[in-house]
């Protein structure tokens, strides 16, 4: 076991050093100046001439990936060229926020995806598997930014029942908070206020993201479980007299792989997501940070907060094949 986890750690070096050449690629690909987008249009092209030639952009592309992958290897992610602070200080902001949005997206998804499968596939031709299935099917194809307005449409404009931007109202300062994971922090200190305030701000945008994963994981709980149901140790526990609810939580355990790799291959998407829910709701995560520094050819954000996000979706695909072998003990590695 410690063998596979240090060669998939090592691992991680190749995979990262590709996505920075392809993140690094694709960013000197879009249009636009960064020295002209930090000084303005009204300057002229001396100015100009001057600041590409400090910042390095006259030279060449590989000159220029090499300078940013030496600096990779070094944990130097530079800093922004907009607002000159340093990207491991705003990543140190900006990501608690998106993590404790796609851990609470990812809970809405795990309990309502798998409940709804699971009564789809014990409910089998009945009712209520065709209004889960149906639930699944509309949650797929649901786009998050028309879920995200309808959401705030709906319980924030009709209702004004729940917040539909921020993470916390106004009128608390977060500097009373010593890190920058607010919902967290507030409930393990017993800042009660600011916990249940941080929970009303945090339920439309988890929502928001949670609902394609969730749609995913309770067509994956069925298919996987009907699967399970139709193998022979299921007819001869059935044979035995075995209750069917028995019977059904046995059937659980062994259709659990296919449902954690569809779990783990969804952390994805909450990053990804996350883009558009934080840019709909007003979030201060890293989806909208990123947004921004694409807008603005930040070139050290992007590069910065692509290459964490890449990290964690390794780094979360590692544990989901860990886990495997605490669900089915005959898995080696």
């Amino acid at each position: 076991m410690l063998r596979y986890i240090l060669k998939r750690l090592l691992f991680l070096i190749p995979v990262l050093v590709i996505m920075s050449f392809l993140i690094f690629g694709m960013i000197d690909l879009i249009p636009g100046d960064p020295a002209q987008m930090i000084l303005g249009t009204h300057v002229t092209e001396e100015t100009l001439a001057k600041a590409r030639e400090e910042m390095g952009l006259n030279d060449p592309f590989f000159v220029r990936y090499g300078r940013f992958l030496a600096d990779i290897f070094r944990l130097d992610l530079g800093e922004s060229l907009m607002s000159r602070r340093s990207v491991w200080e705003m990543l140190g902001t900006k990501l608690p926020a998106t993590l404790e949005l796609s851990f609470f997206a990812m809970i809405f998804a795990v309990v309502v995806g798998l409940l709804a499968g699971v009564i789809a596939a014990w409910k089998q031709n009945t009712i209520m598997d065709y209004f889960s299935s149906l639930i699944a099917l509309i949650g797929i194809s649901m786009p998050i930014y028309w879920l995200g307005f309808m959401l705030i449409l709906f319980f924030g404009v009709k209702l004004n029942i729940l917040p539909t931007s921020g993470r916390m109202p106004a009128e608390i300062n977060p500097d009373v908070l010593k890190t920058n994971f607010y919902l967290f922090e507030s409930l393990f200190t017993g800042k009660w206020k600011i916990f249940w305030a941080c929970v009303k701000h945090m339920v439309l945008p988890a929502v928001a993201l949670g609902t394609i994963p969730m749609a995913i994981i309770a067509r994956m709980t069925r298919s996987s479980l009907l699967e399970v149901l139709k193998q022979d140790y299921m007819r001869t526990a059935r044979a035995k007299g075995l209750k069917f609810f028995d019977i059904f939580i046995h059937a659980i355990k062994n259709a659990a792989i296919p449902i954690v790799t569809v779990f783990g291959m969804q952390f994805g998407r909450f990053m990804g997501g996350a883009v558009l829910t934080e840019s709909v709701f007003a979030w201060p995560g890293m989806g909208k940070w990123l947004l921004d520094g694409i807008n603005t050819r930040d070139f050290p954000v992007v590069t910065g907060g692509a290459l964490t996000v890449a990290f964690l979706f390794v780094f979360v695909n590692l544990l989901t094949d860990l886990t495997y072998t605490l669900l089915d003990p005959r898995i080696k590695y």
